[in-house]
């Protein structure tokens, strides 16, 4: 079982032990931390993570920032598709494309759905991930290319 996905069956089992999840993996890759994610459903295939809207990630409009929005989509993306790859199988993004679909102004959660069985060989797979706000409204849209190769 990978290393990533231990820690979090480990940690979900206590009260406080997904928010405790989500902070170690903000000290792993600190870039993630300024939007404060976590983790609410993580499993080989299927990821769900949510985010708070606060000041700290929003812009001049008082909406959730874009890039606050592209920046949890790729977490979801990332570590999710780190789950499900064979362990002799690494990935690494190669494109981005984002549509912002509806001012995002509440609490957000962005989920991604990966096919186990398409991840052979070396390859560029094309991870679909919404983003919805808490009346589950679309309000975002990413696609994003990752480039699958053997370690």
């Amino acid at each position: 079982m990978n290393r990533l996905l231990k820690v979090y069956n480990t940690l979900e089992k206590f009260p406080l032990g997904k928010g405790l999840f989500s902070k170690l993996v903000c000290l792993n890759a600190p870039y993630f931390g300024t939007i404060k994610p976590k983790y609410q459903e993580f499993r080989p295939g299927y990821g769900r993570i949510t985010m708070k809207k606060r000041r700290g990630i929003t812009n001049h409009i008082k909406s959730v920032h874009a890039i606050a929005m592209a920046n949890l989509c790729e977490l979801v993306g990332g570590s999710t598709l780190e789950i499900t790859l064979p362990a002799d199988m690494r990935w690494i993004p190669s494109g981005m494309d984002i549509k912002y679909l509806k001012i995002a102004r509440t609490d957000l959660e962005a989920t991604v759905e990966i096919d186990a069985a398409q991840l052979t060989g070396k390859q560029t797979i094309t991870l679909e991930i919404p983003v919805t706000d808490t009346n589950g409204e679309e309000v975002v849209h990413a696609s994003i290319r990752m480039h699958i190769s053997p370690k």
